[in-house]
């Protein structure tokens, strides 16, 4: 079950924690031990201030090459520069970048349900703030609960969004499944299921992208257990010789459009 739970609109940083209370408090709602409270990322972010005027950057000459290799916004590079771990290319209007674990366009950095003129970078410390609110849940509230920090995702090689976990408190974020047996016996060998990022996805559904103003989902009855971790991107981060993206398109083992369309045409 997924209740999405409204909040105040805000552009400038603010106490999450109370206004989850608040939150709650004028829905009618209550969070239960057990539950799993997903929190928008960028809800987060902007409770920490983590909001950038894009007028106010110096752009570096690294950022301008992006820009106009690119064909993107050099205030956008210049962010990205700033914020991603790595860089691995791009597409106009867009780079390519490993940021906090995730694959993702432009470091994370959004533009979207903030005034014109200004962006918001992903919390500077996602795994610190998920566990942070679950602190704050228990004392507050008295409820033992999970934290999800949940973000949009563009899946590759399909439309549309949909939900990731950017950080997790309060429950592994992976359930191993190897060495179990399948539907006939067979041992599972290599999936492992990203629970945080399924519990996300659900979240999603109700939070919403546009103007829903729910930045808060109380997940109930979640699949998890829940425990005092301490949690941090290497939980969830595959290595990338191993991350089937990455490697492929890092040493050029995909199919050249052209000889796909010729075989499947």
């Amino acid at each position: 079950m997924a209740m999405p739970v409204a909040a105040p609109v805000q552009c400038a940083s603010f106490d999450l924690a109370q206004t989850l209370v608040g939150a709650l408090d004028a829905a009618g709602e209550s969070l239960l031990d057990g539950d799993v409270l997903a929190v928008s990322s960028k809800y987060a972010a902007i409770a920490e201030g983590r909001v950038v005027a894009l007028d106010e950057l110096v752009i570096s000459p690294e950022a301008a090459a992006l820009a106009e290799q690119y064909q993107m916004n050099p205030r956008i590079a210049q962010l990205v520069v700033q914020e991603a771990d790595h860089i691995f290319g791009g597409i106009p209007g867009f780079l390519l970048t490993f940021k906090d674990g995730i694959l993702s366009p432009n470091a994370g950095i959004d533009r979207s349900n903030i005034p014109g003129g200004y962006a918001v970078l992903f919390p500077a410390d996602p795994y610190a703030s998920a566990a942070s609110l679950r602190r704050a849940v228990r004392e507050r509230l008295g409820a033992d609960t999970g934290v999800i920090l949940t973000d949009s995702w563009l899946m590759p090689g399909r439309l549309g969004t949909t939900g990731v976990a950017l950080a997790t408190a309060g429950f592994r974020p992976i359930q191993d499944e190897r060495g179990k047996a399948d539907l006939f016996g067979n041992p599972m060998i290599v999936t492992q299921r990203g629970i945080a990022d399924q519990i996300c996805a659900a979240a999603q559904l109700v939070m919403g992208e546009r103007d829903e103003a729910t930045p808060f989902v109380i997940v109930r009855n979640a699949p998890v257990t829940i425990e005092d971790l301490d949690l941090s991107v290497a939980d969830v981060a595959i290595d990338w010789p191993l991350c089937i993206y990455v490697q492929s398109l890092g040493d050029g083992r995909l199919q050249p459009a052209a000889a796909f369309a010729r075989k499947h045409g």
